[in-house]
């Protein structure tokens, strides 16, 4: 009788076994038909580059030729291979007018190096307030995607390849996603903007919430079988706003029997647990990059705050959050060198002195829009307003604290600049070694402090 049941339980186990596999075979099959693959990584020759990162330069038309000299700044790095610019094309107090875009758009063009462009709060998410102008977020993400995202390809004046998640036809308006690789890394761009990933408290279905969040997740899980199929070394994720990965919420299974007030609705829960997700799935160091709402005397922090269902903490997976005291004279530069350890290199670099502001571009004017004409059989309604001066559907957000200036030095970085480095698990046990490094002069970078466990060694530049 026992031998009958091993024996059934063996057939069993084998046929699951044979139709999981199936399965995975099947699920590998048409994710390739859906979106072709490159190359595999590990016929790459070259795991060293370089790239920076900025964003929210562009808060008034002053801040243009500004904008424009630290990207002619950025174009004179040789190892730069591309620039991402995270979110925040305008500031939340200039109106989300097309002519705005057009000539942002314009600047971003004139990029040596290619550019990638992450939207982000002020983009659209914003401009349903009165100072933005009234109109619909939704509609003005619809117009990003139709001009800033209509190519296949970056921005810039040397541009790279880019997969955009409308490939797949399911998530065919999801432009603004992107994926695009280089020196066996895995790149991920992201709509998920602050303060709270476009959350609406109205009452009804929060449509464009809960669409976005099933698309975010997609592209998560397509990059991580993505970069497992083709041999990935690290995985970098870019997003504009801050997801606050320290809020920590673990299910509840009777949430419903609480009464009395709730707490506020975290917008970026589920973008979190996609992260997770992708952590588990992706066994290599996972990057995550994103703007600060505050800025930072050091220009950006360093740390490992996501943890998992369990409460444990992701250890593969690194937060970045960048806030240059100067955005338009400072850049954040990444360094990659994946055949050592640690394998990323983060440090500010200045825009030099001596580089002149250059001659005002010729920039399509912030006032050519003008609102077109309507159709011969809609009537005229008598004392009825134009929809951009429409009351705002949102509340108004609150203002971040006015950034601190500050004064830049020359030689490409920050006085008591820092080099922060971490590197991939053990290609034996899978475990991260545990970081070293010494404490900065000026004093302890949040997140790295005494007593904390910090996510990679920190160095003074040479």
């Amino acid at each position: 009788m026992r031998s009958t049941d091993a024996h059934e339980r063996h057939a069993s186990a084998r046929y699951h076994r044979s139709r999981g596999a199936a399965l995975a075979v099947t699920l590998a099959f048409v994710v390739s038909l859906t979106l072709p693959g490159r190359a595999s990584f590990a016929k790459e020759s070259e795991p060293r580059y370089s790239f920076a990162v900025i964003g929210s330069t562009l808060q008034s038309p002053a801040d243009e030729a500004q904008t424009q000299r630290l990207l002619e700044a950025i174009g004179r790095e040789p190892d730069i291979s591309f620039i991402v610019y995270d979110g925040n094309l305008k500031s939340g107090k200039e109106a989300c007018r097309d002519s705005l875009f057009a000539t942002r758009q314009t600047l971003l063009e004139m990029s040596k190096p290619a550019l990638v462009f992450i939207p982000g709060q002020h983009d659209w998410a914003d401009c349903g307030t009165e100072e933005a102008g009234g109109y619909d977020p939704v509609e003005r993400l619809d117009l990003l995607r139709q001009t800033l995202f209509a190519d296949t390809s970056s921005m810039g004046q040397n541009p790279i390849p880019l997969v955009r998640e409308s490939e797949v036809l399911r998530f065919r308006t999801y432009r603004e996603n992107v994926r695009w690789q280089l020196g066996g890394t895995v790149f991920v761009g992201l709509n998920v903007p602050g303060p709270n990933n476009h959350f609406l408290y109205a009452g009804g279905r929060n449509g464009e919430f809960e669409d976005r969040v099933i698309a975010n997740a997609f592209w998560l899980d397509h990059a991580a079988e993505y970069a497992k199929r083709h041999n990935a070394r690290a995985i970098v994720v870019l997003l504009q706003g801050d997801f606050d990965p320290e809020r920590y919420e673990r299910p509840e299974r009777f949430a419903w029997l609480r009464f009395g007030h709730k707490a506020k609705r975290d917008g970026f829960l589920e973008f979190k647990r996609s992260l997770v997700k992708l952590a588990e799935t992706f066994h290599g160091p996972v990057v995550v990059i994103h703007q600060d709402d505050d800025r930072m005397h050091a220009g950006f922090m360093i740390d490992q705050p996501l943890r998992n269902d369990k409460g444990d903490l992701v250890t593969n997976l690194t937060r970045i959050a960048f806030a240059p005291r100067n955005p338009q004279n400072q850049w954040i530069q990444i360094d990659a060198d994946l055949a050592k350890r640690p394998a990323f290199r983060v440090s500010v670099q200045n825009v030099p002195k001596s580089l002149p502001l250059p001659a005002a571009p010729a920039l399509p004017s912030h006032n050519e829009y003008t609102t077109p004409p309507m159709p011969p059989s809609m009537p005229a309604v008598p004392g009825s307003a134009p929809a951009s001066e429409l009351p705002p559907i949102l509340p108004e957000p609150p203002r971040a604290p006015s950034p601190d200036t500050g004064n830049s030095n020359d030689g490409g970085s920050i006085s008591n600049g820092a080099t922060y480095r971490y590197g991939p698990p053990d290609a034996t046990t899978g475990a991260y070694a545990p970081a070293s490094g010494t404490a900065q002069p000026s004093g302890v970078y949040p997140g790295i402090g005494p007593g904390a466990n910090p996510a990679s060694s920190v160095q003074r530049r040479p």
